[in-house]
């Protein structure tokens, strides 16, 4: 490997590590703000009590709002059992929801991984980025991702699915062909290096205006 390889393999992984940092920033303030309403549980409803005392409806009222609001911002947190896992897939998601587009993820991950934060970042980063710059290309009723995550045995398996602005995507081989450039084709090559690296699997497909790339990656439980 030449010293410039070396080099850009080592800014990246910088990059990278400073990214992941920032992704668990966010899912901790996240994990803070729903402890905190549990821990404050307990006042809300005397809060309500003291207002049924007086009834006081209008305010009952517009407490529940407030705490429905809470709880809608709660149950938007992806929480798949990884925290790692957990920090990527929600910062991607607010990324794509304050960009208008709808996701739908079913992630569970009960064990540990063996992957490398890294190697995580890599993939579902890519991934999503991709289905998002995809995505932006379609009016915002037609904008659609679609995630799941689970353990199949004792490998990982990932599915990313969006619409598309084409039917079908061009492809030279087994390789689609990409709008994006070289930075994109990069990405791709990273991605791709990494499940190769790992002995894992990796489809990609578009079909009838949708692409999906499905990704298993052998794992080890990690005591």
């Amino acid at each position: 490997m030449s010293f410039l390889s070396r080099l850009l393999d080592k800014r990246i992984a910088v990059y990278q590590q400073e990214l992941i940092k920032t992704h668990y920033a966010e899912v901790d303030n996240m994990y803070q703000q729903m402890r905190g309403w549990r821990h404050d549980y307990r006042n809300h409803i005397q809060t309500m009590k003291s207002y049924a005392a007086i009834n006081d409806m209008e305010s009952i009222k517009r407490y529940l709002d407030a705490l429905d609001n809470d709880l809608n911002t709660v149950d938007t947190v992806i929480k798949t059992g990884n925290r790692m896992t957990d920090a990527i897939l929600n910062s991607k998601i607010s990324l794509a929801k304050a960009r208008h587009i709808p996701v739908t993820a079913d992630a569970h991950i009960p064990v540990e991984l063996s992957i490398s934060e890294i190697d995580l970042c890599v993939i579902i980063g890519n991934l999503f980025d991709n289905a998002i710059e995809a995505s932006l290309k379609l009016p915002e009723g037609e904008r659609m991702i679609r995630v799941y995550m689970d353990m199949k045995g004792t490998q990982l398996y990932i599915s990313f699915t969006n619409l598309t602005a084409v039917s079908k995507q061009k492809k030279i081989g087994n390789i689609y062909l990409s709008t994006k450039g070289e930075e994109h084709g990069f990405g791709l090559n990273r991605m791709d290096n990494v499940v190769k690296r790992m002995g894992g699997y990796l489809s990609r497909n578009s079909e009838d205006g949708a692409f999906t790339t499905e990704v298993l990656l052998p794992q080890s439980k990690i005591s």
